[in-house]
């Protein structure tokens, strides 16, 4: 399953034939988000490959941009987030990608891969940080 055709967007069909056994990972995250920041909107949105945006009112949370196995979690992080997220305990992987993100006018922006329930709780804690910031 290919994510990046333009005029499917992905149901919950596809994202189980795509994601494979990280369907319930992509499942357990979108749940977690919605229970703990309701109300949460999903919106899906594509450029170059197709993303879902999970947003509080204006705010957006994270993007989940659905691969072939994995998925990946898109944080935009301000100054505090930034440096909560610093301050956190995250596995080591995580804090480079932050560190090493490129700075821009709306903040520092940073792509996460998940594959595991591990790499789920470290996305569950950087949620939780940008919504504190």
């Amino acid at each position: 399953m290919s994510f990046d055709d333009k005029d499917k967007i992905p149901d919950d069909r596809a994202l189980a034939q795509g994601l494979g056994p990280s369907k319930k990972l992509w499942d357990e995250f979108v749940r977690h988000i919605g229970a703990d920041y309701a109300p949460v909107t999903e919106a899906w949105g594509f450029y170059k490959a197709w993303s879902l945006r999970l947003k509080q009112k204006k705010r957006t949370i994270v993007y989940l941009l659905p691969r072939e196995g994995y998925f990946l979690c898109a944080f935009v992080f301000g100054g505090k987030a930034t440096e909560a997220a610093l301050r956190a305990k995250l596995p080591k992987a995580v804090m480079k990608e932050i560190e090493d993100a490129p700075v821009y006018a709306e903040g520092r922006g940073f792509r996460l891969e998940v594959r595991t329930a591990k790499d789920v709780e470290a996305m569950k804690t950087l949620a939780a940080i940008k919504m504190a910031h």
